[in-house]
């Protein structure tokens, strides 16, 4: 069993940046892919972005390539989130999960606004 914890979101302006984390507990995380997604006031949950269990391989939506960077760290059992040149339209409640996500994994997410 995995338990994950988001945090690092809050309050920036469009243009800002932000680093979200995401602490794992539970032995197998390593050999987890992981995922960030993301969910805005009225939509359905959305994918953001994955990284291999090495770190070698990501993938992003096309949304937020070229401004986000998913990274993690195996030693921390953690994985992180760098945003940056935040737009209106990133603000959500953002998550991290495996890749392909699990119903039992879902956390309670970070809270992220972008004010224009």
């Amino acid at each position: 069993q995995v338990q994950l914890l988001e945090s690092g979101g809050g309050l920036v302006q469009a243009g800002g940046s932000l680093r979200l984390s995401c602490a794992a507990s539970g032995r197998t995380f390593s050999s987890n892919v992981m995922g960030w997604f993301r969910q805005a006031p009225g939509k359905e949950r959305e994918f953001v972005a994955a990284i291999s269990w090495s770190g070698g391989m990501t993938i992003y939506a096309d949304s937020v390539k070229g401004r986000f960077t998913v990274s993690r760290d195996n030693a921390k059992n953690t994985v992180y989130l760098q945003m940056n040149s935040l737009k209106p339209e990133d603000t959500a409640v953002y998550y991290c999960n495996a890749y392909p996500p699990r119903q039992d994994y879902w956390g309670q997410g970070t809270q992220v606004t972008v004010s224009s």
